[in-house]
């Protein structure tokens, strides 16, 4: 069972890039898979989450109308489409996969990282001219 992140590199201001989680050993439909990312000198932050069973989607704030979040179950993989990338995105960037129940993570709660209990290797995303 574990989760494999790729995609990260370096990116000018206002481009794009598309980060990518691979599940094994368990279908994406069956957690709720969730992108975190953690700069330098900074705490762990959520980024966007996909609800288990319905997809329900979730952003934090600041990447609202940036940022996507999408899965294909297909490829058994959950995308984030990151666009007008700025400078402040800088990060190593983790997918992880926690409890589908939504009293556990939902609209208010899907960005307690100590509620996710699998965890992918980091990729990391440089936004810089």
């Amino acid at each position: 069972v574990q989760l494999q992140a790729c995609g990260g590199g370096l990116v000018q201001p206002g481009g794009s890039l598309r980060l990518s989680c691979a599940a094994s050993g368990f279908t994406v439909d069956s957690k709720t898979i969730a992108w975190f990312r953690q700069a330098p000198g900074k705490e762990r932050e959520g980024v966007s989450a996909i609800h288990a069973s319905e997809g329900e989607k979730y952003y934090a704030d600041s990447e609202k109308g940036r940022f996507a979040i999408s899965r294909d179950i297909a490829k058994n993989m959950v995308n984030l489409q990151m666009n007008s990338l700025k400078p402040e995105d800088t990060a190593v960037y983790y997918c992880a996969a926690g409890p589908a129940e939504p009293w556990i993570l939902g609209p208010d709660t899907w960005n307690r990282f100590q509620e996710y209990d699998l965890w992918g290797q980091g990729t990391l995303v440089t936004v810089s001219s």
